[in-house]
């Protein structure tokens, strides 16, 4: 029962230490990688200071282009967006850890259907922002939310486990070339892409979503900053109330809501598309002039 009892006690002490080990390894490689997410997260969690702030999921990080924006605003920008951040939860995240050490002037949130709807397992992609873990205790309150905070906690090396290939596939491999302040520009297709039939309707509201946006909205109102809810382009079309209800949370909000998708905006013009979500660089620049223009009236208040 003795070395048994030792065996245990080894076994486990021998499995932290290797914990530990690997952590300080993959915290090594985190701050040195030049992969798509590592650059951001650093930069996220201690360099941010624009006056203007982007965040979102891939539609941000492809869309809006911070050189371009800051000469129409005169003001910097900062683009935040995060490729397959998925939902509000992951913009939580990220915006708790900017407003630990920075209040941006106003903050642009793109929002997609998915940040207020139901989905099999909304917390999916939280794990990507895990790195930061332990450095901003109210952006960690969402990995108590979800059930996670205890993995993070007790394993040091789990927390890069979403995305361990990339990063350390950026230490030979930098992915950094063509970023402009946090945007990621996509390469124009050989052949347009087709027009896709109209996007379905969302799915049932899901509350504890909608509460989060609230929250969102509110956090950046107690530090002054303006809030600005956007809906780029896509080659869908969509009927006018597709977003009745980020448009309704807007109004409630007292926030912008500017809404290119029901319009239709460069349906017309697919070459400005990489694909029906996603513009392509030269898409994506054309909308910043615009976007840019449109964003004035909120900074200028």
């Amino acid at each position: 029962m003795r070395k048994l009892a030792c065996f245990i006690l080894v076994s486990l002490t021998l499995l932290l230490v290797a914990d530990r080990l690997g952590g300080m390894a993959m915290r090594v490689a985190a701050s040195r990688s030049n992969d798509v997410l590592s650059p951001k997260l650093r930069y996220i969690a201690d360099s941010v200071h624009e006056d203007v702030v982007l965040l979102g999921a891939s539609r941000c990080h492809h869309h809006y282009v911070p050189s371009v924006m800051a000469k129409v605003l005169g003001l910097s920008v900062y683009n935040a967006g995060v490729g397959g951040s998925d939902n509000i939860f992951s913009h939580y995240i990220v915006l708790r850890h900017i407003l630990q050490r920075h209040t941006p002037r106003l903050v642009v949130l793109e929002v997609m259907t998915t940040d207020y709807s139901q989905q099999a397992d909304p917390f999916a992609t939280v794990s990507y922002f895990a790195p930061l873990f332990g450095r901003c205790a109210a952006a960690d309150s969402v990995y108590h939310l979800c059930g996670s905070h205890w993995k993070y906690a007790l394993s040091h090396l789990y927390r890069y486990n979403a995305k361990a290939p990339a990063t350390l596939w950026g230490l030979v491999l930098n992915r950094q070339r063509d970023h402009d302040h946090g945007y990621m520009p996509l390469a124009t297709p050989a052949c347009p892409p087709a027009e896709e039939p109209a996007a379905d309707a969302p799915r049932q509201v899901d509350s504890l979503k909608l509460s989060y946006l609230r929250r969102f909205i509110a956090l950046c109102h107690e530090r002054g900053a303006e809030v600005v809810l956007t809906v780029s382009p896509r080659l869908t079309r969509v009927k006018p109330s597709h977003y009745d209800v980020l448009r309704s949370l807007a109004r409630h909000c007292g926030v912008g809501f500017l809404d290119y998708h029901t319009p239709g905006l460069y349906l017309d013009r697919p070459y400005l598309f990489r694909d029906a979500s996603h513009l392509c660089d030269n898409g994506a620049r054309r909308f910043s002039t615009l976007v840019a223009g449109d964003l004035k009236a909120f900074v200028q208040k």
